[in-house]
């Protein structure tokens, strides 16, 4: 029942802001969410050192992947990356675009 309401609530979410942050402890299921509930959207794992340096070393480039949003998962791996997310998302204001998760407080200055 949990699970249900969860997914529920993430989908309905989606539907009112460019993206949307899963944030909890590590092994909580956070990104086994994200991918049962947007089978569609690409996803990329910024604990991946080689995804994170390209997130890191060309934000825009790695952002443009993207086209129609994507799943970002440890996005607190890199904070730099928050600017450019931002400044996407005012230029494209389509609901639902990234789904974010993270391990811990995300740096939001």
């Amino acid at each position: 029942m949990l699970e249900r309401s969860a997914s529920a609530t993430l989908k309905k979410l989606a539907t009112w802001y460019p993206a949307v942050a899963l944030t909890g402890p590590r092994q909580a299921g956070k990104t086994t969410l994200a991918r049962s509930v947007f089978p569609d959207k690409p996803y990329r794992s910024l604990e991946d050192p080689d995804q994170r340096e390209f997130a890191l070393g060309d934000p825009r480039g790695f952002l443009a992947q993207f086209p129609d949003g994507a799943i970002l998962d440890e996005v607190q791996r890199t904070p730099e990356l928050f600017s450019y997310l931002q400044t996407r998302m005012d230029a494209d204001r389509r609901m639902g675009l990234f789904i974010l998760t993270g391990s811990q407080q995300f740096s939001l200055n």
